[in-house]
């Protein structure tokens, strides 16, 4: 059981030296995408509710 973690950790450290990390601007360039999609899919999500809550009460009045 020890030497089955012990080689489970060295290959963890192998594939994590394989892993090409972003550089500063990669990520800055990903984290301003995710947050303006955030951004949009809230403003999509919020339009829809009103159209179709205005909708349900147009209908049942």
């Amino acid at each position: 059981m020890i030497k089955k973690t012990i080689q489970f950790i060295k290959d963890v450290r192998l594939e994590l030296t394989k892993v090409a990390w972003p550089n500063r601007q990669e990520l800055t360039g990903s984290t301003t995408m995710v947050i303006i999609f955030s951004i949009l899919s809230a403003v999509f999500i919020g339009v829809t509710d009103f159209v179709l809550s205005q909708m349900a009460q147009f209908i049942l009045r």
